[in-house]
């Protein structure tokens, strides 16, 4: 019998909101003992000292991008899962943007047969269903079939230029209980920028994104489901006016969720500068190897510091109910090219946890179980599931982490295929050791 003692580990559970160092028994993967000080200790338990160390809930991923099916030389479901295990996330949710996209039964079930084949003991996956077939914005995808299969809900993970057509989505998916979630973005106003217009953009030479592409579509959403009820899940929020907008809304009663990805928290446009000056100063010191990194170019771009503060703010008063990771590997030479040019995104499943614990935690912006709160229990509920938690007689779906662990991000450092990270070469403290599932 496997058993396993982790001694004056200090333990946070966001659901039960403990916070204290305990002894706790791991018996078959199961908990089946959390006290002061376990004394009676049955033979054969492996015995750690956790002094420092930090005991969780695994964390979940409310969405992410596979390269698989389609584009394995970016990131195949295995590099995926190893990534997300060491990362500490014991839950992902992949868009359905997979070639083929997951927009009926056969694309899901494609994706079901590769899992099947990959290596026990690796975090969960799900997945979101296509809203639009091909995920195109087109015209609807299988909504009926899909909601009677295992899809956690439908997403397309891009913008819907079409009005009407969201309605249409919204009163066709109103009934069969699932989640929706819709990434605001007019790409007329966007145009081609490549980061948030502004003072920045304008000193780079960048194409700008105006914060109404994202506000001006977030406003029509809203106004949908006010008219309709329809719950939705708002993608992507970066802006301070939508972050207004999503305020008003909940404290009308509107069925909304939101969640903003992680990087958005930890940066602004000013990065892409690699001016501390222009990030908000000294605690963004490290953006001075940022200048023009083609692995900041992401969507929706990195906002203002105004942005960025009002986004931490919303976390913390719950107008945002989640962090989202929206991991999206890209190869060397895909991004290689003049930032305008590259694709947009940036993997962050092995990196989130320590740089946001060290970005908010460490600086006093969130306390420790407020950050796991968004990272843990609050993407959970997002997706419909019951949180993991730290308690007797439950499966252990715990990950153990020290925060004070330092690591190089180098690409043979990283379980993800890729390494299109801005923090790729950095030296990090903070690395998950253990991962339950």
């Amino acid at each position: 019998m496997s058993r396993e003692l982790l001694q004056n580990v200090r333990m946070l559970d966001p659901v039960s909101k403990i916070d204290r160092t305990t002894d706790i028994l791991i018996t078959e993967n199961q908990i089946t003992a959390i006290q002061e000080n376990i004394t009676e200790i049955p033979a054969d338990t492996e015995v750690r000292d956790c002094r420092g160390l930090i005991l969780g809930p695994g964390l979940t991923d409310i969405y992410s991008h596979s390269g698989e099916p389609g584009f394995e030389e970016r990131e195949t479901l295995e590099s995926l899962m190893q990534a997300a295990a060491a990362g500490g996330f014991t839950r992902v949710a992949i868009l359905p943007d997979t070639s083929p996209p997951v927009d009926n039964l056969a694309g899901l079930a494609l994706l079901q047969q590769h899992i099947r084949n990959l290596s026990p003991g690796l975090p969960r996956l799900y997945f979101w269903g296509a809203l639009t077939a091909g995920v195109k914005g087109q015209q609807m995808a299988e909504l009926g079939e899909l909601a009677s299969s295992a899809v956690v809900g439908f997403a397309d993970g891009l913008p819907l230029s079409n009005p009407a057509l969201v309605r249409r989505l919204l009163e066709y998916i109103q009934p069969l209980n699932k989640s929706v979630a819709l990434w605001p973005c007019d790409r007329a106003l966007a145009e081609n920028g490549a980061a948030r217009e502004g003072a920045v953009s304008v000193r780079l030479g960048l194409p700008g994104i105006p914060a109404s592409a994202e506000t001006s579509a977030l406003a029509a959403i809203l106004e949908l489901v006010a008219s309709g009820g329809t719950p939705v899940h708002i993608m992507r929020v970066s802006t301070a006016r939508s972050v207004e907008l999503i305020r008003d809304a909940k404290a009308r009663g509107l069925p909304v969720q939101a969640s903003v990805t992680w990087m958005h928290l930890l940066l602004n446009v000013g990065a892409i500068s690699g001016n501390a000056k222009d990030s908000g100063g000294g605690k963004n010191a490290l953006t001075a190897s940022f200048a023009y990194d083609p692995n900041l170019h992401l969507e929706p771009p990195l906002g203002t510091r105004s942005d960025q503060l009002a986004l931490i703010q919303a976390v913390k008063d719950g107008v945002i109910d989640a962090i989202a990771i929206d991991h999206n590997a890209h190869t060397y030479e895909e991004k290689t090219v003049a930032f305008a040019d590259s694709p947009p995104g940036a993997i962050g499943l092995e990196l989130a946890l320590p740089l946001l614990w060290h970005g908010l935690v460490e600086t006093g912006e969130f306390s420790a179980l407020e950050l796991w709160q968004v990272l843990s229990t609050g993407p959970a509920i997002c997706l419909g599931q019951t949180p993991a938690a730290v308690a007797l007689g439950v499966p252990a779906e715990l990950i153990l982490f020290d925060p004070l662990m330092s690591w190089t991000v180098e690409g043979h450092s990283l379980k993800s295929r890729s390494a299109n990270t801005p923090w790729l070469g950095q030296q990090l403290a903070g690395k998950v050791l253990q991962t339950w599932v």
